[in-house]
């Protein structure tokens, strides 16, 4: 009998110092417990849930597209469904991601730094970026890369 472990899921975390400068880190979602998603339903890996007030739409940024420097609205999850999108921080490190990468947006509360202020994010290649995104109502954490586990 093999003993199956939890899963690791890779995610990228844009995130805030606490002197107002944002930053990319590579991080994974680990803690999953393995249950039933319903009574009748096959026992599954089922990672943490969060529960606040939550919008969930889809955007799509055309070919192209380049947004000019900003901080994510809310935290965010951004999920690429197809094309691919480049995400800039103020660091200087440029992350490109397709279908299959996800991110977390938490840049919020950075400061004017040389003409940038949160990321810079735009499409690659010749064909529009769909990305689903889930915004929720609750504060950012600052200094808390990797936070989601």
């Amino acid at each position: 009998m093999t003993t199956e472990s939890s899963p690791a899921v890779s995610y990228w975390h844009v995130w805030t110092d606490a002197d107002g400068i944002s930053h990319q880190s590579r991080c994974q979602l680990s803690e999953f417990q393995k249950a039933a998603i319903q009574p009748a339903a096959t026992p599954q890996w089922i990672g943490a849930k969060t529960r606040h007030d939550t919008t969930v739409f889809v955007t799509v940024l055309p070919a192209g597209w380049i947004g000019n420097w900003h901080e994510n609205p809310l935290p965010q999850w951004i999920i690429p469904l197809s094309g691919r999108w480049f995400v800039e921080t103020m660091d200087g490190v440029r992350v490109e991601m397709g279908p299959g990468d996800i991110s977390f947006g938490e840049d919020q509360n950075t400061r004017q730094t040389g003409g940038r202020r949160g990321h810079l994010s735009g499409t690659i290649g010749s064909e529009p970026a769909v990305l689903m995104l889930v915004q929720f109502e609750i504060a950012p954490t600052i200094a808390s890369a990797c936070r989601l586990r």
